[in-house]
């Protein structure tokens, strides 16, 4: 489970990214030969239970060597703070693949499915591991000329095999947002590809030429039709779904009255009272958003403001679609 609101803005602390290690490939091999290795196939991370299932250079040359596997593309994530052990991603493929997802999957899941289970570290890892691999997926070409691209600094860039060009990940910035009355009446809404009774903060992408302030006022009224103000920084969280940044805000509504779903991208909106959401979650009317999210801190952060508030009395749904 993720530590509580006021730790997330140093999630991921623990671990050094060392940038500096990646001009060096003779560094980097020397780091991969002593790393505890991430295994990544179809955005999936290999697991073990609960945990994650870290592999040696050793064991990744076995896979290869076995035919199961191809080479794949390796990713340096950083160095522990307290131990220097190195910690790098395998994103590979299989040379065959299994006819069945039951087989294929088999050991594996999202980041989704074990997030909630992991420590701060190894979600901050994670985070960092499957971003890059999705990005990698998704561009083996220069988007200058054409040209194949391959795995640089680490994996931190592709470079152009034509012009050299360099070419970084790209992380979307997206605002969400707690909205409140000033009664301090929390306002949720549902979207349709939700799991019934689903509920969470409204959320949406920074448009070009947006301050953050903007971008959540915005947001708000599209898929609410209220104004705020007020509006506050609370803390972000990385999100490689496949590829966003959440930068939180809270924010009021003097208009608590004119608030409605835009039919569209939020179906229903309701407005909780503490009391309110205590009773919801327990007669199984409100289901919160899961563990891993952000979205679920700041709920949280919200109910248990108020003194005598425990949040066992919030028990959500950990499914992500229906």
């Amino acid at each position: 489970m993720l530590p509580p609101m006021s730790a997330l803005k140093n999630l991921g602390s623990e671990i050094d990214r060392a940038s500096e290690l990646r001009t060096s490939q003779s560094e980097l091999d020397k780091q991969w030969a002593k790393a505890k290795i991430m295994h990544i196939v179809d955005a999936r991370l290999a697991v073990q239970g609960s945990e994650l299932h870290l592999l040696n250079s050793s064991e990744v040359n076995s896979l290869i060597s076995s035919g199961k596997f191809l080479e794949g593309e390796r990713y340096f994530l950083g160095l522990d703070r307290a131990d220097g052990t190195s910690y790098f991603a395998w994103h590979t493929a299989w040379t065959n693949e299994p006819g069945s997802d039951e087989e294929k999957y088999s050991g594996f899941e999202t980041l989704r499915e074990i997030g909630s289970s992991l420590s701060p570290k190894f979600l901050s890892l994670a985070f960092h591991a499957i971003g890059l691999a999705n990005w990698h997926e998704v561009h083996p070409r220069c988007s200058r000329c054409g040209a194949p691209t391959t795995v640089g600094l680490g994996g931190s860039v592709r470079i152009c095999t034509e012009d050299e060009s360099q070419h970084h990940p790209r992380t979307d910035s997206a605002v969400i947002v707690l909205v409140k009355d000033k009664d301090d009446r929390l306002l949720l809404g549902h979207n349709p590809i939700w799991p019934e009774k689903r509920f969470s903060n409204f959320a949406g992408f920074l448009e070009p030429g947006e301050t953050f302030e903007q971008c959540v006022a915005r947001e708000v009224f599209e898929e609410s039709g209220i104004t705020v103000d007020e509006i506050s920084y609370m803390t972000s969280q990385p999100w490689p779904f496949p590829a966003s940044i959440m930068i939180a805000f809270s924010a009021v509504t003097n208009k608590p009255h004119e608030a409605q779903g835009d039919g569209i991208e939020i179906t229903e909106v309701r407005w909780f009272s503490r009391d309110e959401m205590k009773e919801a979650i327990k007669t199984g009317e409100l289901l919160l958003p899961p563990s891993i999210s952000v979205a679920r801190r700041m709920i949280e952060s919200w109910y248990s403001a108020q003194a005598g508030r425990d949040l066992g009395d919030l028990v959500g749904g950990e499914s992500w679609r229906p």
